[in-house]
């Protein structure tokens, strides 16, 4: 039986990969977080409490376990806030990365670790995993600093590179992109959205499957994962509008200047798909597959 560990188990992925895989009979799973478990209504996994800033916590908790994966979605995303808080963003995006190599490396684990499209500057996107990096935020910049450690150190590794990842889970305890818009203007309440940032939304569950392929497959390298269609932050507010029947005059279109945030974000990103179509048979679902996705398990 494979031992799959998930670091950020709380967050929209990591919830999602112990949905699937809880319970399964080839597979055990370890979720951890650092705060206490939130998953709702579902069995068949282990939790840790793990605080991946202490490494002789995280020495421990994959000692005991000993697992034959960590995938490691746990990360400070919030762009603005690594902006403000640079070395709360480089203990756990980078100093945490390098601690989970050394003790993956103890053991003998396949690493897998989340990183962002966030790490090119969008002048020329859609991105290959072969082009090159130039991040534009101290966010972008500690995810690259993450893959550099994984590459160079990491006995085994994975890098995963994704986009605006948008879902749901059981708990509902995580917004995005989607349940942001549609909850905003469910309430009546105006919004302000960005027209000149252009990316490809990704639906968490396709996230989660292609991880859990990378650990089954032990699939190592660098892949690129993300929704296949391109479009404006502010279309993504349109489609979600149009397919809840909300009200769009509630949305307000603003330039990436007017809106004004502390973070510069890359105009345009988006990925070539190509590599993980052929190796791991990664066919994401359309946008309005996926919100149709969003509503089933919102009406379950």
């Amino acid at each position: 039986m494979k031992k799959i560990l998930v670091t950020g188990s709380n967050g929209l992925l990591g919830q999602k990969i112990v949905e699937i895989l809880a319970g399964a009979k080839t597979v055990r799973i370890i979720a951890t977080s650092k705060n206490t478990d939130k998953i709702a209504g579902v069995q068949g996994y282990d939790f840790e409490l793990l605080d991946l800033t202490n490494y002789v916590e995280t020495e421990y908790i994959i000692r005991v376990h000993n697992p034959d994966t960590i995938i490691h979605t746990a990360a400070m995303t919030q762009v603005d806030k690594c902006e403000e808080q640079k070395a709360d963003c480089w203990e756990i995006n980078v100093e945490a990365v390098k601690t989970l190599v050394k003790c993956s490396n103890n053991v003998n684990a396949h690493l897998i670790h989340l990183s962002s499209d966030f790490v090119f500057d969008g002048i020329k996107g859609p991105y290959s995993e072969t082009d090159t990096t130039n991040p534009l935020s101290y966010y972008g910049l500690s995810k690259l600093e993450g893959e550099k450690i994984l590459m160079s150190m990491a006995y085994k590794w994975t890098v995963v590179r994704t986009i605006l990842v948008y879902g749901v889970n059981r708990s509902l305890t995580r917004s995005n992109i989607v349940l942001w818009v549609k909850n905003s203007l469910e309430a009546g309440n105006p919004i302000r959205v960005v027209n000149d940032q252009f990316r490809a939304p990704t639906l968490v569950d396709d996230l989660a499957n292609a991880c859990i392929e990378m650990a089954v497959r032990e699939k190592e390298g660098l892949f690129h994962i993300s929704g296949p269609e391109m479009m404006s932050i502010l279309d993504i507010a349109y489609k979600v509008a149009d397919y809840y029947k909300l009200d769009k005059s509630l949305i307000t279109p603003v330039s990436s200047a007017e809106l004004n945030e502390i973070a510069q974000r890359p105009r345009s990103t988006g990925f070539v798909l190509e590599k993980a179509g052929r190796e791991l048979d990664y066919h994401p679902r359309s946008f309005e597959e996926g919100l149709q996705i969003v509503d089933n398990y919102l009406a379950s």
